[in-house]
């Protein structure tokens, strides 16, 4: 399991952090998201408030493919 820690003031780190909007927090736990967001690469970091989630990848580039892969799907009744 991932840490609860997205670091927000590393700038190194800044590109490697994904945003997910519009998440049905309700429904949708953490685990759900590191579920969901772990085939994209390693991930070190998630963190779930309501209504939104952030995952720290490993790199930017697991982050990119993360934020393709899955802008605009549909998880719990809204669409990300």
């Amino acid at each position: 399991m991932a840490s609860n820690v997205t670091n927000k003031t590393d700038p190194r780190s800044m590109n490697s952090r994904v945003f997910i909007g519009n998440l049905n927090t309700l429904v949708v736990k953490k685990s759900d998201v590191e579920a969901i967001f772990s085939k994209y690469g390693k991930i070190v970091g998630c963190s779930v408030h309501k209504g939104f989630a952030f995952v720290q990848y490993v790199n930017e580039r697991n982050a990119r493919a993360a934020v393709a892969g899955e802008d605009g799907r549909m998880i719990a009744g809204q669409v990300l």
